[in-house]
C-alpha cells in the first residue's frame, strides 16, 4: 500500500468513526431560507465583548477537521478585526477528552500556536497515537516541551474544568457534528450544512455579516 493510499485508507476509518460517534446533522424546521445555518433557540452570551465571536468546534481524530485546518488557518489570517476566532474541543464521548485534554494542556503551556496543527499531522500521517497519554508524553518531548510540566498540566484540576466546560458548550450549542462553527453565540453552521470544507468558510463569513448587522439595530 503506497503512503497515499494508506492515508486515504486511515481518513475513511476515521470517518467512519467520527459518523458513528456524532451522526450526521439532521436538516431541521428552521425560519430561514436556507440549510446552510440555523439560528440557535437560545442565543449564547459571547466572551469577545465588542468583537463578534467565530467558535469552531472540533476532534482532532476528525479527518474533515483536519482538511478544514489549512483553510481556517488562511481565513483567521485575513478576519475582519471586528472578528475574533476561538477554537474548542468537542466531546462526542470518553474517548474524546484525551485530545481535550491535549489540546486544553498545550494551550495552558503557550504551545498551541505552535504545535496545533503538528497533532493533526502526526496523528493523520504519521501514525501516531497522540489521544494516548504515554505517547503524547514522548511527543511534546520531542517537540522542546518538558515532560513533566505537561503532565502536571494534563492532570491539573484547571485542565478538567475547561474540559467539562467544553462539554457543557457542545449541549449547549447544539453541536451535532465537527467541524461546526458557531457565530456570535447565535448562528451554527457546520462541514455537512454547508456542503463541504470548501462552501464553509463563506457561509462563516456571511453568517458575521449577518450578526454585525443585527448589532447594529
Amino acid at each position: 500500500m503506497t503512503m497515499i493510499e494508506h492515508a486515504t485508507a486511515k481518513l475513511a476509518a476515521a470517518g467512519l468513526l467520527l459518523a458513528m460517534a456524532l451522526g450526521t446533522a439532521q436538516a431541521q424546521p428552521i425560519p430561514q431560507a436556507t440549510r446552510e445555518y440555523v439560528r440557535l433557540d437560545t442565543p449564547q452570551p459571547v466572551a469577545s465583548g465588542d468583537r463578534i465571536e467565530v467558535v469552531e468546534f472540533f476532534y482532532y481524530g476528525c479527518p474533515v477537521c483536519y482538511e478544514l485546518e489549512p483553510v481556517l488557518s488562511r481565513w483567521a489570517v485575513k478576519a475582519p478585526a471586528d472578528v475574533v476566532l476561538r477554537r474548542v474541543p468537542a466531546l462526542a464521548s470518553a474517548s474524546w477528552e484525551n485530545f481535550a485534554r491535549l489540546f486544553y494542556s498545550l494551550e495552558s503551556m503557550d504551545e498551541l500556536g505552535r504545535l496545533h496543527w503538528p497533532v493533526y499531522d502526526n496523528f493523520h500521517f504519521e501514525d501516531l497515537s497522540l489521544n494516548e497519554e504515554p505517547v503524547m508524553a514522548e511527543w511534546v518531548v520531542r517537540n522542546g516541551i518538558d515532560k513533566d510540566k505537561f503532565i502536571n498540566a494534563y492532570h491539573s484540576p484547571a485542565i478538567r474544568a475547561k474540559v467539562e466546560a467544553a462539554r457543557e458548550m457542545v449541549r449547549r450549542y447544539q453541536v451535532k457534528g465537527v467541524p461546526s462553527f458557531v457565530v456570535d453565540g447565535k448562528f451554527l453552521t457546520s462541514a455537512n450544512m454547508a456542503g463541504g470544507v470548501t462552501a464553509l468558510m463563506p457561509v462563516v463569513d456571511r453568517l458575521i455579516e449577518l450578526a454585525r448587522k443585527e448589532r447594529a439595530r
